[in-house]
Formats: C-alpha cells, structure tokens, sequence
C-alpha cells in the first residue's frame, strides 16, 4: 500500500560518511540505502527483535515489553516492520515513555508499506525514528526481498533477539546471519508443544543465550550511554 504522500526519501552511497559502517562486515553490503527519518540514528546501538508473524498473544507481549524495557536502557530496537513480534517490538519501543526512537528495515520502496495495515506504525517510525530500506522507492514487496532486508537488520543490530519462530523462519536467517557476524544471539524459551517454539529451542541448543528477562541480554552486551534523542 502506497504511503498518502510521497515522503522525504533520501539515497546514501557505501562510500559517502553517513553509510552505517556495522553493514561493511556483510559480504555483500548495500550499495546505497534508501532512509526516511533521522540519518542520525543508524550508527547508535541497536538490538533487534525479531519473530514470528503469526505471534501468540505472549509472544506479542514479550516483544512489547522487551522492547520497552531495552529502549529505557539506551539501546534503539531494530525489526523488519512485519506483523506479529515485529510490530509489537516497534510499538514496545514507541511507547517506553523515555523518548527513544525504533528503526525498521522494510522489504519495500519506502513510499509502499507492507504489511498495508502498519500504515500508521510505519509513518509513527518515520516521526519518531527511521525506515530503512535497500530498495528503490516504487519497488513492492516480493519473497526474496526478505532475506536480503533480515541480512541488513543483523548486521545493524549488536544482538539479536528471537521470540517465537518455527524451525524453518525468516527469524532463524537473521539469527545465522547474526551469527555469522559476530553478532549475540538470543532467544526466549516456550512450551515443547508450540511449534513457534521449536526455532528458538534450536537456536538455544546451538548455543544462543537464554532470555528470560531483559537483563540477561544487558548483562551481555557493553555499557552505552543513554543518548539525548531531544537533540536528535
């Protein structure tokens, strides 16, 4: 679905000063990047949230409330603005009463928003925040485009975080990815019957970090200072 206006999309090359140096440790950086909101943002510590689209209504609290809890502590939340945990995570960190900013990562043109009912998250990220895409505005959402987008959500983030996932997810890719990386992975355990537990149950078994609490991805990651988003 088209945005009601065109928004102020502008282009960054890799090789201009505002290109986000975490995305050169990916073997195929973007060559440019499509942003819409605050440029000023994509080098800040980002964690991202990630899961699955059909989300169970823990699942969805979990990233709000996560979300929340890691956007009080300085960190910006990173997602790919899809339905279920994605969602939850951006409107968690909207709503953490501290001034904090989320970024989305879209499998679009920036001036067409996917899922077409997160219209008004997506222009309450862009006020608030920034969309962030590889593709050129005008471009719809096709499935290949999503794991290039998941590509570009790790390599920004300093960890990873999945909530809900089937064993075979777009979430897993950005956890491997992550991995890859070096990023930190994590992932919160659910019941052995729940099949949206089944990918974060993998991802422990291979060595990802329990979370049962926000603490426990705080307690791995380096200290920040909180940034003053008021001069943002």
């Amino acid at each position: 679905m088209r945005t009601s206006k065109k928004p102020n999309i502008i282009q960054i090359h890799r090789n201009t000063p505002d290109y986000p140096a975490r995305l050169l440790d990916l073997s195929d950086p973007p060559d440019s990047l499509y942003i819409y909101g605050d440029i000023r943002l994509l080098n800040l510590p980002m964690i991202a949230i990630v899961g699955s689209r059909a989300a169970s209504p823990e699942g969805i609290r979990n990233a709000y409330s996560f979300a929340q809890a890691l956007s009080a502590e300085g960190y910006l939340i990173i997602s790919g603005l899809a339905r279920g945990v994605d969602g939850a995570a951006h409107r968690g960190a909207l709503k953490s009463n501290q001034g904090y900013r989320t970024v989305a990562v879209c499998g679009s043109g920036l001036d067409i928003v996917y899922p077409r009912e997160h219209l008004g998250l997506a222009q309450a990220i862009a006020n608030g925040g920034l969309l962030v895409s590889e593709l050129a505005p005008g471009l719809g959402p096709k499935a290949w485009h999503f794991p290039r987008r998941n590509r570009i959500i790790a390599a920004l983030s300093l960890g990873i975080l999945v909530i809900e996932a089937a064993e075979r997810s777009g979430s897993l890719i950005t956890a491997r990815l992550g991995c890859e990386l070096g990023r930190e992975i994590f992932a919160i355990p659910g019941s052995i019957h729940n099949p949206l537990s089944r990918g974060c149950h993998q991802l422990l078994q291979q060595g990802a970090k329990l979370a049962q609490s926000p603490k426990d991805i705080l307690e791995e990651l380096p200290k920040w200072p909180k940034p003053s988003f008021k001069g943002i």
